[in-house]
């Protein structure tokens, strides 16, 4: 589900639904949409080009290869009309003869801007004696066209004043969604031709484009469906295979996200239970979190309150819905949660109602919503309903308003949206395992509050030559969170079949937040 989104919903966990890294501050437009006009040269070829400029500049970039590899928007529809996705190959830190197979990343969202992981990527190893190749998945940031829609944006940043779940909200962001795919289809975007399976095949010709025989594979959160569905559709070139907070495209439904994120905050609160000095200082955080939700529904709360990185303070609306929200989003962090809910309980609503204003600040343009969209509405809606939603929401939370069950967690008024956003249906070509003998390595995290980690067991069950590593503690994205894990990855890839995971035995979640009282 991918700092970046299933999408960067209406609130500061819009951001970091995906990654669990927040925005920064500040803002930074993206190049416009430029529609590709049709084109008469071979399709699926790379064009060596200037890297990217990111308003913040990024190290790793200055050494590296870019470019654009020219694919055909819809390759159902020979003769169409091509796009150009932005690529960067990023050398190998190590200065002798580095490993001949790179490492080919697929980020998280779908719509979340690539080239922003970079600083993670490379902090993290990915780099140090293989080189490291960043694409953009179709119709993101640096891409032509680019999905960016900053009407779904700026509701985003108006939406923090409105209650979650409430009428004017809903009404606002179906607006922003219909303007946005005005604007695009009126550029002769073709919006059905933004999913999983076409993202699959862009890197598969990617990897013909470049010469390389054989690249090993990385991707989290929505990057693991995506790298699934590579593996199942295009095996030829695969060395080796990781992903990360595991989204299994048999299974991700909009009703599947209430029980993920339900396993993960379970997770957090048991190990609260299982800590002498978190269940002595908050000894029925459950009973706590149930209680505020539903008074927080009943009576919410309105405040001005300044940003985290400072700024005029804005009027939030705290309510239920935006509550468990910002519990998805990691704000705050897990480690704080039973202190922050203990907060909340006795009055004090500073820590939430904060979080709750980041999303006031929003990087206008820099996230592919498009393309979030065509993913969601194609991919992971179809064959349920708003009912099938607040179903599932009532057997996770029984005894929770309905008002905060009827929304998906981090992506409400989604089945309004996905009627005006209008793409086919895409369930069946997309929700398949993928069985696989190609050596994987399977990372989930306790405490990912987005994809729960035991929605990893069936997919490392289909892959007969996989390692399966549960980080205890770790929220989303894991890799750059966990020197454990970056070890772990490093080992798989120099020796997949027989990857050292012998650092995360004994390995505990970080202490909780003890405030006296």
């Amino acid at each position: 589900m991918p700092k970046h989104s299933i999408r960067a919903v209406t609130a500061a966990a819009a951001l970091v639904c995906l990654t669990g890294f927040g925005p920064s501050p500040g803002g930074g437009a993206s190049p416009p949409a430029q529609p590709a006009g049709p084109s008469q040269a071979a399709p699926s070829r790379f064009v060596p080009g200037p890297c990217p400029k990111p308003p913040e500049p990024i190290e790793a970039l200055s050494g590296a290869r870019c470019g654009f590899l020219e694919v055909p928007e819809n390759r159902s529809r020979p003769g169409g009309r091509t796009i150009k996705l932005a690529v960067a190959v990023i050398p190998a830190v190590t200065p002798a003869k580095p490993a001949q197979d790179p490492v080919v990343f697929m980020a998280g969202g779908p719509g979340a801007d690539t080239f922003d992981d970079i600083p993670f990527l490379v902090g993290s190893g990915l780099n140090k004696d293989r080189d490291l190749i960043i694409m953009a998945q179709r119709g993101n940031l640096y891409d032509r066209p680019n999905l960016a829609c900053p009407e779904i944006d700026r509701f985003n940043a108006r939406a923090v004043g409105l209650g979650y779940d409430s009428q004017q909200a809903e009404q606002l962001m179906v607006k922003a969604v219909k303007d946005c795919r005005s604007r695009l289809t009126a550029e002769g975007i073709d919006l059905s031709a933004y999913n999983t399976t076409e993202n699959a095949a862009d890197f598969a010709d990617l990897r013909k484009a470049l010469g390389i025989p054989r690249w090993n594979v990385y991707g989290y959160s929505y990057g693991s469906n995506l790298a699934l569905t590579y593996l199942r559709l295009h095996p030829e070139g695969i060395r080796a295979f990781a992903i990360d907070s595991i989204t299994p495209p048999q299974h991700v439904t909009l009703p599947w996200t209430w029980a993920s994120t339900a396993e993960g905050i379970d997770n957090i609160l048991e190990a609260c239970a299982a800590e002498p000095a978190c269940k002595d200082r908050y000894p029925d955080v459950r009973r706590t979190l149930t209680e505020q939700v539903r008074k927080l529904e009943a009576h919410p709360l309105t405040l001005n309150v300044a940003p985290p990185g400072g700024g005029k303070p804005v009027k939030v609306v705290l309510d239920g819905g935006a509550l468990l929200n910002l519990i998805v989003a990691f704000t705050p962090r897990p480690e704080d949660l039973p202190a922050a809910l203990d907060e909340l309980s006795n009055g004090n609503p500073q820590r939430f109602a904060q979080a709750r204003a980041a999303g006031s600040v929003q990087k206008v343009g820099m996230f592919a919503h498009g393309l979030t969209e065509s993913v969601v509405c194609g991919e992971w809606a179809p064959g349920y309903s708003e009912t099938d939603v607040l179903k599932a929401g009532r057997k996770t939370y029984p005894g929770w308003p309905d008002t905060v069950l009827a929304q998906v967690p981090q992506l409400p008024f989604q089945y309004p949206a996905c009627r005006i956003w209008n793409v086919p249906d895409r369930a069946a070509a997309q929700r398949l395992p993928t069985v696989s003998s190609v050596p994987a390595l399977v990372i989930s995290g306790t405490f990912d509050v987005k994809t729960g980690a035991s929605w990893a067991t069936d997919v490392a069950r289909n892959l007969s030559r996989s390692t399966a590593v549960l980080v205890p503690g770790i929220g989303h994205w894991v890799v750059p969170q966990s020197p454990c894990a970056q070890s772990v990855l490093a080992s798989f890839f120099a020796r997949p079949t027989a990857p050292d995971t012998a650092c995360v035995d004994g390995l505990k979640p970080k202490p909780f937040t003890i405030i006296p009282k």
